[in-house]
């Protein structure tokens, strides 16, 4: 009587996608935004935790996004069952990004490249691609993590990185209004520095908290910011949200 209980929980739980979920941020959400019964595809190139022993079913889509079929590839491991949430949270950066020995003089012209193949063409395809499996869920939700680096008036001089979450946010912005008709709420998470190696998802709040000194925003906290906006009905959008670390400058 308790295993059917809990297929029949699973057959009624969400399907969410996250793009980016082998490590920090996306390992972080595959293991603490879903509920019991939901199912998670976690898209990545190498493999994430899988572990499903909290009543969430866990599966590993192998996929490097910046390959040409990879649209289509994800379309296909989604097939035509609905898609409630999608997450894509893939994003790379410059070598030595975010320290004092950035130099965009040396930035290599292919590097530079990738960067605008993962962090914008392949999100852009990506999305077009999984578009009628959101279309299929009676509540879909589109979530795209940004950065406080793609606002106006942050400071950081990492020119391929800013660049493409300005992309980023400008497809979001667009997505909203190419998709108002379908009611698909389009979000914008735009976090600040984020505690991903300081302390381990599994370590808790409070030790990133400690490990950083309160400098850097947990990932608890974001896991948190996007279990709040995954609530909210397909009546409401939210439409961005800003999560820099209270130590940072304010953008």
């Amino acid at each position: 009587m308790a295993r059917a209980s809990q297929r029949s929980r699973r057959g009624h739980g969400r399907r969410i996608l996250i793009v980016g979920a082998s490590r920090g941020l996306g390992a972080a959400l595959a293991e603490g935004l879903a509920d019991p019964g939901d199912t998670l595809l976690l898209v990545s190139r190498t493999r994430p935790a899988l572990a499903s022993r909290d009543g969430i079913e866990r599966s590993w889509v192998r996929l490097d996004i910046a390959k040409r079929d990879a649209a289509t590839k994800l379309a296909r491991a989604v097939g035509r069952r609905p898609l409630d949430v999608l997450i894509w949270n893939a994003g790379i950066w410059e070598k030595d990004a975010f320290t004092r020995r950035y130099s965009f003089d040396r930035q290599p012209a292919g590097a530079t490249r990738r960067i605008v193949e993962v962090n914008l063409t392949a999100a852009i395809l990506g999305v077009q691609a999984l578009l009628p499996a959101l279309r299929r869920s009676s509540n879909p939700k589109l979530v795209v993590i940004a950065s406080l680096w793609g606002r106006e008036g942050m400071k950081g001089p990492e020119v391929a990185f800013a660049a493409t979450n300005f992309g980023r946010r400008g497809m979001v912005h667009a997505l909203r209004e190419a998709l108002r008709r379908d009611r698909i709420p389009v979000t914008a998470v735009n976090p600040g520095t984020i505690a991903t190696t300081e302390s381990p998802y599994s370590a808790g709040r409070a030790a990133a908290i400690r490990a950083t000194r309160g400098r850097m925003v947990p990932m608890h906290d974001l896991v948190d910011v996007l279990r709040a906006v995954l609530r909210t009905s397909r009546a409401t959008c939210v439409k961005e949200i800003d999560v820099p670390a209270t130590a940072e400058p304010q953008v």
